[in-house]
This record gives structure tokens, sequence and C-alpha cells, in this order.
């Protein structure tokens, strides 16, 4: 078994972070196309091993998981701002969370959502008009927000709540954005952009608190076990039986508000993008919500018919991954695509890289929804946009029913172009983002 994988040679202190911060998507794709299953690069002083191999991922996620955790480089802002909530607890804590929100996102119960999610799309396109400007990006945003808080947290947020947690996802998204500097420097060393964050992580507190005192103010008998069956309602009727603290539910609403909008706007984002540059495809699917709906509001029957709408969907998740790279540490040394990994090193799981690999997918850079038609024995974990395993995201059925009944209403009424500048400028952070949002005109069918 070898201990050396091949890969780009770094700079002293930096390593490859450099060249990882000017375009992580070009680096990954780089690294997969050159240097085959397994990478190993430096990223300041992180010892960083891309995975590749559909095999390997499948085993740091799921056959093997247990012997893989969250990395501990993620522990300080990323804990500041999430902390103990599903997305980065570990061990015991994160199984008795995980099976107590299991029941908010039970298939049976989102299926009974589909006009709730369309009635805060109509909200939404009742601002729209012929010819109008809009940034995509921004209501997209604005209608999973909305969704979510609703769903998952029981409540909704006015106009100006809205527009603060919108102003603080600037600041919060920029502190992901790789930076070489913060990369190689010791952790507990100031970095420009520090204050910004932590005032932004304050003020969404305070709108979490909000939350969590006008539920609790409706929430009933504190003593009873059933009720509403949204993820807050749970939360509270936990912490009555003495099993949830309040920095708990706080992480846990950070962690549904944040987590729980983001992807499933962003996969939007990118699908009327696509759209606009493929006329074909964006013909078909008007097609398709004119034969299947016709003049009706979308409903929970329709989903199952609206097939060129989910490959749309599945394509864009394929080519704009909203997670495009994840990691994981393993908890003792480990030999992966017959190289010796290290405890302490960082494991690079790159759904970007995957997607886009010319070793699983024909022509890759290429937005073929058809694809998802086509009989092909392509391996698993090649496509993996929720991640997988015991810890695959929660809300994976919510966000795909979401997106599909999106596009679905808005495609009947409207076709969108993009004005933005050629080519898409995507900014790196914890999710990935237009640089420049996305702007689009709207024209009414």
């Amino acid at each position: 078994m070898s201990s050396s994988p091949p890969g780009p040679s770094g700079e002293p202190l930096f390593g490859s972070s450099r060249r990882y911060a000017r375009d992580p998507f070009r680096f990954l794709s780089a690294c997969e196309r050159a240097y085959g299953s397994v990478v190993q690069f430096d990223l300041g002083p992180l010892n960083t091993y891309l995975l590749t191999d559909p095999a390997d991922v499948e085993r740091v996620l799921v056959s093997e998981a247990d012997q893989f955790r969250k990395p501990d480089f993620q522990s300080d802002a990323l804990g500041d701002l999430l902390g103990k909530g599903l997305l980065l607890s570990e061990g015991q804590t994160w199984r008795k969370q995980r099976q107590l929100a299991n029941p908010a996102f039970d298939m049976g119960r989102l299926m009974g959502f589909a006009d709730r999610i369309v009635d805060h799309h109509d909200d939404l396109l009742a601002d729209w008009a012929d010819g109008a400007g809009v940034d995509v990006e921004q209501e997209m945003t604005q209608v999973t927000l909305a969704v979510i808080v609703d769903l998952m947290l029981g409540t909704d947020l006015d106009d100006e709540r809205v527009r603060t947690i919108r102003e603080s996802l600037v600041p919060l998204g920029a502190r992901f954005e790789p930076d070489p500097v913060r990369f190689a420097a010791p952790r507990w060393l100031p970095m420009p952009g520090d204050g910004e964050y932590d005032a932004a992580v304050g003020t969404m507190e305070s709108v979490i608190d909000d939350i969590v005192t006008e539920r609790r103010g409706t929430h009933g008998d504190a003593a009873a076990d059933e009720g509403p069956d949204d993820l807050l309602s749970i939360l509270l009727r936990a912490q009555d039986r003495g099993e949830q603290s309040s920095r708990q539910i706080r992480d846990e609403v950070m962690t549904m508000l944040l987590a729980g909008h983001d992807t499933t706007a962003l996969t939007l984002t990118y699908a009327w993008y696509l759209l606009s540059q493929h006329p074909e495809a964006e013909r078909r699917v008007h097609a398709e919500v004119d034969e299947v709906l016709g003049d009706d509001r979308p409903t929970i029957d329709d989903v199952g018919d609206l097939a060129f709408v989910e490959q749309v969907v599945d394509e864009s998740m394929r080519l704009y991954p909203p997670v495009y790279t994840m990691f994981r540490e393993p908890k003792s040394a480990v030999e992966l695509g017959g190289y010796r990994v290290p405890e302490d090193a960082a494991i690079m799981l790159s759904q970007w890289a995957m997607h886009r690999s010319e070793r699983y997918w024909d022509e890759p850079d290429a937005f073929d929804p058809d694809r998802w038609d086509r009989d092909v024995d392509r391996p698993r974990f090649a496509y993996f946009p929720f991640g997988g395993g015991p810890r695959h995201c929660i809300g994976k059925h919510l966000a795909k029913l979401e997106a599909k009944l999106i596009l679905a209403r808005t495609a009947q009424r409207y076709s969108l172009e993009y004005t933005g500048e050629e080519g898409l400028d995507l900014l790196p952070s914890l999710t990935m983002h237009p640089r420049n949002g996305m702007p689009m005109r709207v024209r009414e069918r």
C-alpha cells in the first residue's frame, strides 16, 4: 500500500490553497482529470485527500460511515453558526436529534403540503409583471424561506424579518469563501470580516429568539405529547420533557433556517438559468406543464407526472450542485484507493468534480435532462447532491417536492430570460452561488 497519492505541488506555507481559492471548481476538476481516484494536496496546513472513485465515496458515507466524522477544522466559525445542530453534531447527540426530527420530514406528512408550497409561490408570483427584471436568486430565496419557516418552524416571516435574514446571509457566506491566508493562519488570529460575521450570527440569533418565543407562547399544554408535527413543535415538546436545552433548540432552528432553504433556492436558480440557455428544453417544460396541469394549480397528485420537470431538476443539481464539496475525517488511519490516509487528514468528497467527470458521464459539461431517462449503468455515488448514508440530507424529499412544484407553477405562466453577462461566474462559500446574482427578465407566455 503506497503512502503518497499523486497531486499538485504546493507552495511553502500555503500549499495549494491559493490555486484552490482563485477557482475551486477549476482546481477540483483539474485534479480529478489529472490524478485519478485519490488526490493529495495541502490547503495551508490541512493535509487533504480528494476522493473521486464512487466506491470510495460510498465507503466513507455509507458502508463505513461510523469510521469517519465531521472534521475538526469545521468546528470554529461553522460551529459558532450552527452549533450542534443536525449538520454538525456527532455520535449519540446526532442520533438522538435525527430520530427526534424524522417525523417532521416523513414523506406522508410532506405530501400534504403541496398546496401550502404553491400558496407561498403564488404570493411571490403576484408581484411579477410581464417584462419586469428580477433577481431570480433573491426571488427563490424568498419563497423557499417562506416554505421552510411555515412547514418546519410553524410560523410566518414578515417582510422585515425576511429582509434581515437576507442581509445577514451576505457576511455569513463571505466568512466561508476560500481564503489562503485564513487557511494558513492559526484559528485564534483575528481576521478581516470576523466582526461582520459575528454581528450577522447575533442578528440571526435574535430572529430565532423571536420565532421561538412566539411559538412558545402558542405552544399550549407543556405536558402534551400530541400536537403539530413541525420541527419546532417537536423540539419544544422535547424541551418540556427535559430532553432539549434552549441552546440545542437554537442550533437546530439555525440549521433548519439556513440549510433548509438555501440548497432548494439555488437548485431552482440554476434550473432557470439553464432553461434560459436551452430553449428546446424550456419548450418541453412548458409543453409538459400544459399537458399535465392545464390552467390548474399543481397538486401532489400531479408531481409524479412531471417527469421532464424532475429531469431538469436532477440535471441542474448535477451541473451546479449547491453543495459542491463536503469533508470527512477518519477516526483512525484508513486505506482508500490503495493509499494510507492518516487520522488527522481531511477527506474531501466533491460533488462538483464527480458530477462533471468524463469517467462517469457522457458529455459531462452539457445540459442534457434526457440523460436521466436513459438506461446507463453508472456507479451510485457518481451523483450525490444530498450526500448519502445515515447522514444524507434529511430535507431531500422536501427539497425535491418544492423544486418540482415551484418550477412547474412558474412555467405555467412565465418564460425567464437571462440578462446577465455571458458565462456564469460562481461564488464558492458553504454553498455555490452565482457571484452576481441571477438577473432575469420575466416574460408572460
